[in-house]
This record gives C-alpha cells, sequence and structure tokens, in this order.
C-alpha cells in the first residue's frame, strides 16, 4: 500500500549491525588474517540465537486484534490466533513484546493474506494461512524479516522483462499473461514490498479507456451465496444447469433473503444500543420528545414466533406470496401466515410497487383464530409451514437500500475504511474494490483528463470539446420499422461529425429488435430468414458510418422478442438470464465492422472497433470495479402495475371519506410509520417536499419505479408464473452492491434520468418517440457523472 511505504521500509531494515574489525590486518597484501587469534578477537556471529517459547494465544490477542481488526478489517478464528502465536513464539522467542518483532510478523501476514484475496475471516485451518507463514519462516533472521532485496541477492533471484510486465499488469488489475509460480519471482514470499509503484501503464494500447471497458455475460458472472453463519460471500460450488433439481429454488429465495436480512441488519435503525439507560420496550411512534429517539431501535420477529402471542404488534420481514387458496401470505424461513392488507397503507405513500414476488417489511397485529384454513398444513406447532391465524397488516414498506460505498466499506478515491464490508469480495471478476479500486480510479484520471491550454494560446479549443468517455444508449430499436432505422442513422450521423479522438466510447442498442415474436412464425423458415434480413439492413446502416465502427464498442442486448428464446415463448415472458442472438443472424454486422477495421493504419489497430452480443442482463465494467453499468431490457413498469397489491390510502378512500390510522392504547404500540420515515432516504434531484411545486406524473412513476427495483436489490421481483428465472444463474439478477449506474430499457415507463442512493438509473424508451413523428430519442450518459436525454428530427 502506497501510504505505509515508510513503515514497510521500518519493517523490512535490518537491525542487527556489521560486525566492527577493531585490529587491521597485519599484512594486507598477503591475505594475511583480519583479526588474530586471541579469544577476545573473535567476531561475533552474524545470525541472532532465538531461544523459543511457549506463547498462550490470550497473550497474544490483544495485539491481533489491533493489528488484524482495527487496522486491516480482518477477523481472527481461533484457530489462526493459535498459529500465529506458535509461530511467533517459536521463531521471535522472548523478544516478540519489547523488541516488536510479533507487530510486524502479524502486519506482513495480515498484509500478504489480503494480497491472496483471502476473504474478511482468517481462518487456521486454511492452506492460504499456511502457506504464508511458511514462506515467512524461510525468510527470517534473527527473528525479524529480511529485506526482499537481500533475499534476491542471496538467492540470485532476477526477474525478467516480461515478469515485471506481469506484476505491473497485476498491479494494475489486470490478469497476468502467464501465472507466476513460486520459484518464478520474489512474488511467491508474498510480501507486501514487493508493490510496483509506477502504475501507469507502458503499453500506448492501454491508455486507450476501451481497453479497460469489459462486458461481462451473466453465465460469466461468479455465483456467490451468502454464509450466514461467517456472515461472508461464497462462491458457490455447484455445477450450473438449466435443469437444475429442486432444492436449487429453495436456494435461490434463501439467499435472496438472507441478503436482505443481513442489509437490513446492518442498517442503524435496526441496530439495538449497548449503551441503554432505558428498559422500556423500544417504540417507533413519534413523541415530541428528542430524548426518546436516540433509544428507538426496530426488531424483526420470526414468523414462527408468533405462535401464542395473541394481540401482540410485530414487524416481519419476509417474502410476499400468494395461497393455493388465493389469499396473500408472507412467508421467511421458519414460516408462512396468512396476510390481511385490507387496512394497510404504503409507507411512504405511493412511493413503491408491492407485487406477491418480493420481500417487503410489514407492521402489524398477530391474531389467532381456532378454525384456520392453514392450521393442518403446518401442524401443531407451524414451523416450516403455514402457521394458524393471520397476520393484520397495518403499515407496509420496502426494506431500506444501502449505497454502494456502505456495502464495499471503502470510502472517496482512497482505500480507506469506514466500517465492516465486502470490500474484498470480487463480484464480477474484474478485481476486488479495496484491491483495485483506488489504483482504477486514478488511471481513470489519467486517461480521461483533458489536455492543459499552452501559455501561447488564449483559449484552449478542446476545452469544450465532448469527452470519449460518453457512453450512448439507444432504447428498443425495432428493425422491422424503417423509421428506426431512419432515427438510428440520424444518430450515428451526429457522432460521427464530432472531432477525432472524442468518439463515444461505446453505444448501447437494446431490443426487442423485432416488434413481433417473427421466429415463432410458421412456416418452412420458422421465420429465420426474416429475422435475419432485419440485421443485415442494420449492418448496411452501420456500413456507412465506418469511424464510429473503428473508434467504439457497440453492444446489443436482447429482448423476448429475439432469438431463440421468441420461437418457444412467442413473445411471451421468458426465462432470466436469456442468452444473447444467436451468431447466424448477426454475421453481416460482424462483416462490416471486420471492413471497417482493415482499413485503420497499423498504428491504430492495437485498439479497434467491436460488436459486442451480449446477454440480457449484462454488467459493463470500466476501470474495473470502479464504474459498474448494469444493461437490462424489460417490460418492468407494466409487469409491476398488473400483478401489483392494492393498498388503500392513508388520508381518503375512494368516497372521499377521511381516514386516520389505527393506534392501541398500548404503550409499546409500534408505528412502522416513524420507522421507515427515518431509515427510507431518496437521493434524488428534488428540493424540499413541503416547498416544491406538484411533481409530475412522468416524474412520480419514474421514482417510484426505481426505488421498488434498488430496494428489492433483484431485477426479477415477481413470482415465477409471472416472470422465470434460471435457478442456478439468478445471482446474476442481484443488484447488491449497487451499481453505479443502471440502464432500464422500458418502452412501458416514460424516459427518465434518476439518482437514487449514489445509484443513477436510466431509461431511454423506444428510439421512436410517440405521438411525435419524425422524432428519435436516446439517452447521453457521462462516465462518472449523469445522464441526459437528448432528441433529434430525422
Amino acid at each position: 500500500m502506497q501510504g505505509n511505504k515508510p513503515t514497510a521500509a521500518s519493517i523490512f531494515t535490518p537491525k542487527t549491525p556489521a560486525p566492527s574489525n577493531p585490529i587491521p590486518s597485519s599484512s594486507p597484501a598477503f591475505g594475511t588474517p583480519a583479526h588474530t587469534l586471541k579469544p577476545f578477537a573473535i567476531a561475533p556471529p552474524t545470525k541472532a540465537t532465538i531461544l523459543p517459547i511457549l506463547l498462550p494465544p490470550a497473550t497474544l490477542r490483544p495485539l491481533a486484534f489491533r493489528t488484524f481488526t482495527k487496522k486491516h478489517s480482518l477477523t481472527l478464528t481461533s484457530s489462526a490466533l493459535q498459529e500465529l502465536a506458535t509461530f511467533i513464539g517459536r521463531h521471535c522467542g522472548s523478544g516478540w513484546r519489547e523488541e516488536g518483532l510479533a507487530e510486524k510478523v502479524l502486519e506482513e501476514v495480515a498484509k500478504s493474506w489480503k494480497n491472496r484475496n483471502g476473504g474478511v475471516i482468517v481462518d487456521g485451518a486454511s492452506s492460504e494461512l499456511k502457506d504464508i507463514l511458511k514462506t515467512l519462516e524461510g525468510n527470517m533472521s534473527g527473528g525479524r524479516i529480511v529485506t526482499v532485496r537481500e533475499l534476491n541477492r542471496q538467492n540470485s533471484l532476477v526477474l525478467d522483462s516480461s515478469q515485471e510486465a506481469d506484476l505491473t499488469n497485476t498491479r494494475l488489475g489486470l490478469r497476468p499473461n502467464k501465472s507466476l509460480t513460486r520459484h518464478d519471482s520474489a512474488t511467491s514470499f508474498g510480501m507486501s514490498g514487493l508493490g510496483v509503484e509506477d502504475d501507469e501503464p507502458d503499453d500506448e494500447s492501454l491508455k486507450h479507456p476501451r481497453k479497460w471497458l469489459k462486458v461481462i455475460n451473466a453465465y460469466d458472472q461468479p455465483r456467490l451465496l451468502y454464509n450466514v453463519t461467517k456472515k461472508h460471500f461464497e462462491k458457490d460450488p455447484s455445477k450450473p444447469s438449466l435443469m437444475p433439481p429442486a432444492s436449487h429454488k429453495t436456494t435461490l429465495f434463501r439467499n435472496r433473503y438472507n441478503v436482505i436480512h443481513q442489509r437490513l441488519l446492518r442498517n442503524e435503525s435496526f441496530q439495538s444500543s449497548t449503551v441503554a439507560t432505558t428498559k422500556a420496550t423500544p417504540s417507533l411512534k413519534r413523541s415530541g420528545s428528542s430524548s426518546m429517539t436516540a433509544q428507538q431501535t426496530y426488531r424483526i420477529t420470526p414468523i414462527a414466533n408468533l405462535l401464542g402471542r395473541h394481540g401482540s404488534h410485530h414487524m416481519l420481514l419476509g417474502l410476499l406470496s400468494i395461497l393455493p387458496t388465493g389469499s396473500l401470505a408472507i412467508s421467511d424461513l421458519t414460516g408462512t401466515i396468512s396476510l390481511d392488507l385490507s387496512q394497510a397503507v404504503a409507507i411512504p405513500e405511493d412511493s413503491a410497487w408491492f407485487t406477491p414476488g418480493m420481500i417487503v417489511l410489514i407492521d402489524g397485529v398477530y391474531e389467532e383464530e381456532e378454525e384456520s384454513t392453514g392450521r393442518g398444513l403446518g401442524g401443531s406447532n407451524g414451523i416450516g409451514g403455514i402457521i394458524g391465524g393471520r397476520f393484520q397488516g397495518f403499515f407496509i414498506g420496502q426494506p431500506p437500500c444501502e449505497k454502494r460505498k456502505a456495502t464495499l466499506g471503502v470510502s472517496g478515491l482512497d482505500d480507506h475504511t469506514i466500517g465492516g464490508g465486502f470490500g474484498w469480495i470480487d463480484f464480477l471478476g474484474v478485481g476486488s474494490e479495496r484491491a483495485a479500486g483506488s489504483k482504477m480510479r486514478k488511471l481513470e484520471q489519467r486517461i480521461l483528463r483533458r489536455p492543459r491550454p499552452t501559455q501561447s494560446s488564449t483559449a484552449d479549443p478542446d476545452a469544450d470539446a465532448p469527452s470519449c468517455g460518453r457512453i450512448v444508449i439507444i432504447g428498443e430499436l425495432n428493425l422491422d420499422q424503417p423509421r428506426a432505422l431512419q432515427a438510428l442513422r440520424k444518430i450515428l450521423a451526429i457522432y460521427s461529425t464530432e472531432p477525432e479522438g472524442s468518439t463515444p466510447m461505446t453505444f448501447v442498442l437494446t431490443g426487442n429488435f423485432t416488434q413481433h415474436a417473427v421466429m415463432a412464425g410458421g412456416g418452412a423458415s420458422g421465420g429465420s430468414v426474416e429475422y435475419k434480413e432485419y440485421f443485415d439492413a442494420l449492418a448496411s446502416v452501420l456500413s456507412d458510418f465506418p469511424a464510429l465502427l473503428q473508434s467504439s464498442t457497440f453492444v446489443f442486448v436482447p429482448g423476448d422478442n429475439d432469438g431463440w428464446a421468441s420461437t418457444f415463448g412467442a413473445g411471451a415472458a421468458v426465462p432470466l438470464p436469456r442468452k444473447p442472438v444467436p451468431d447466424m443472424f448477426t454475421s453481416r454486422v460482424r462483416r462490416a465492422f471486420a471492413t471497417a477495421n482493415a482499413e485503420l493504419p497499423d498504428n491504430a489497430k492495437k485498439c479497434p472497433g467491436e460488436a459486442i452480443w451480449t446477454s440480457n442482463p449484462a454488467r459493463l465494467s470500466v476501470f474495473g470495479p470502479a464504474h459498474e453499468i448494469v444493461l437490462f431490457r424489460d417490460d418492468m413498469s407494466a409487469r409491476m402495475r398488473r400483478t401489483a397489491v392494492r393498498l388503500r390510502s392513508s388520508t381518503a378512500d375512494a368516497e372521499g371519506n377521511q381516514h386516520e390510522k389505527r393506534t392501541d392504547e398500548n404503550d409499546d404500540d409500534i408505528d412502522m410509520e416513524a420507522a421507515l420515515d427515518t431509515i427510507d432516504a431518496m437521493d434524488v434531484d428534488a428540493t424540499a417536499k413541503a416547498t416544491e411545486p406538484e411533481i409530475p406524473h412522468d416524474v412520480r412513476t419514474a421514482r417510484k419505479l426505481v426505488k421498488t427495483m434498488l430496494d428489492q436489490g433483484y431485477l426479477c421481483p415477481f413470482r415465477h408464473a409471472i416472470k422465470p428465472v434460471h435457478w442456478d444463474h439468478d445471482t446474476a439478477l442481484h443488484l447488491y452492491p449497487l451499481p453505479t449506474a443502471m440502464m432500464l430499457a422500458d418502452p412501458t415507463a416514460p424516459p427518465f434520468c434518476v439518482t437514487y442512493e449514489g445509484c443513477h438509473v436510466m431509461n431511454p424508451g423506444a428510439v421512436l418517440v410517440a405521438g411525435r413523428r419524425g422524432v428519435g430519442r436516446w439517452i447521453e450518459y457521462e462516465l462518472g457523472g449523469t445522464g441526459r436525454l437528448r432528441e433529434c428530427m430525422f
């Protein structure tokens, strides 16, 4: 780490001075000994002898806690503490405390563990810790760690130019061309002193921003599951399949619940205080006294714990579902209970959708019934099934969202820890935030910076030039509509006239590429010939702009009407994630890019343009973990309107009668309206709600849609009968941690650009504006900034 240069240098500096020579040689010319053969003149040994001691783990625990937990945000298990205590006692001896030998060893072990991406929990039974200790054992002298430079001299270990380049790429977050084995370089020692300080890429092609652009297919994304015991994400060891066993469906819902539950418990409103001075039951009721708000904490009650607690208030977190009888129910990992939402009010009112398949927060009262329709399904105690009675919900809300920085545990441009989090987890396979995030942001600033004006010129002609870090997002592009191709031609013509070097980095084109599922049509070809002709027409349009094909990356995201999924779906909802359009239909488009790149000069062929046909959804990673952009095409708004649960208003019903909020005389009444008002933060471009004018309907619809999706942290919060999901690939649908930006192509919702909890969500809609003839619409997104809607006449 760059901030610890002086500390790292002091750790690796040898403390033992060279032996002095008080008696000079009597005859240096003849090579006589430098000191005479007298007992007092014999030089002391250069290697100090260490007397091993038995160091109890409890004695080492405070120092290990300060080094691993406080400084490096790592957690030591008891077995790991035992291994470290044994190692330090054997190799550092009695000077482990007075001379500070143990602290330096612990510091080096912690840095080596993080360099190997070992995770947050340091386990003594893991092979990584044993390898680190074994490496340190061979590189310690007199209880101290010798320098890497000295090791190189002793072992005649020299890096060749290719290995140095691989080390540089590894430092920059790149994968090396060949793996460095343990005997290839000094990286096998796991030392932090081997850090390459030069973050500037030597290759000229790596200085282009598109070289740091990576499109991640949903089927290539790492499959991670949350481990409740370790409170950590782990890779799914099972092999993915499109036809998995039924138990994988249970794992899907369990993982969704665990992720939201741990996210909710990380919220300060659900964390109980250890210094509370009152023993009264925590209440969410509003109070005029500000001193009571400091003691307000909220608890989630498992459904199985409702048995025998008739008439008590509770807050439940569970999956909103539909019973076979047609009534609503809520389920968690302990059981299911029938739900009555006839008197429920959304908090905040009309701020989100609530559909079966979502995980929601409900506040209400448990009511026991002797003759319940579900009592027989759950047995006598009801655990694991539908328990007797019903839950009368008064308030319902979405679980509060968590910002990306809070999830990853970092803040700003530096590798600065602000708490726990999952900063060392590589969610996309491009490097973790804590390992490569700060380096990638510094690299981004150098590559995308604007040239400074020279002293000879009074004004910089490139000051107002467009940036090459832009992403052009084109909504639903129906190729079977000639006017859609005309609009695309006009949009590409606008960007082709921009100065050289300022071409947008990426063009994102989304389906449906046909208005109807032509692949499901009859006939001998089944509509495949007609479908390919539409892409041939697209290729002819793209061929007219060779400069854009040479300098930009075109990403194509399919819709439900595109092949092959539409052949059996016939335009209905197909399972997510869905694979890209087959290559047999896009061969003419690829040929257009190959022809344009063939005309490039030799010095520009290192970074040619390309066409990428990806899945739906997909991830766009720019500069590693610095920018994560979700690409998703779905009619989300229309599906939510069709399946949402109707709730009554808190002020007036359909007849205009006023309603008062239900209150009881119990002191422990839980007012969820106060709870969700405190934990709900809408990070949108809006001023105070009390003074601002009435918000337009399109803006309210956009905010409602964005808040629902990001609070759920899932791209498909519906029942599988409404929108199916491939069970083994559902981790690609998770929005945790929140992406930096999200492209939601939804023609059923109005076009918008909204920021919520630091995530910028954009919807370009359809490229053809409904009701306005000859008008095309798209979104231009500045990397790291915000998007803006643009229109053109054609």
